[in-house]
C-alpha cells in the first residue's frame, strides 16, 4: 500500500523531512503499526517516534486514535499534541 506521510513540529524536525511517501509492508494496517515500522527505519525515525505518548495522528485529515486503521487511506499525518488559545 501507498501512502503519503506528512510530520509536523519537532516530528517534522526530528524525522529530518516534512513529507514522504512510502510503500507500507502487507503486515501495516493501523497508525501504531505505521510507528512501529518507522521507528524501525532509521536511527531519525527511532528518535522522532521514541515517546509515542506525545505523539498525535491525522488520517486523511481527520483525528484519529494511535491504534487506528490506516487500510485504504491515502495521507498519515503524525505531528505532537496541539494545544489552542
Amino acid at each position: 500500500m501507498r501512502l503519503d506521510l506528512l510530520y509536523f513540529a519537532w516530528v517534522r524536525e526530528r524525522m529530518g523531512r516534512a513529507h514522504e511517501t512510502v510503500e507500507l509492508p502487507a503486515g501495516v494496517t493501523d497508525v501504531a503499526g505505521l510507528i512501529d515500522w518507522l521507528a524501525a527505519r532509521d536511527e531519525a525515525g527511532a528518535a522522532a517516534l521514541a515517546d509515542r505518548g506525545r505523539l498525535r495522528a491525522a488520517v486523511d485529515q481527520a483525528f484519529v486514535a494511535i491504534d487506528a486503521s490506516i487500510v485504504g487511506a491515502r495521507e498519515v499525518a503524525l505531528f505532537p499534541p496541539v494545544t489552542g488559545g
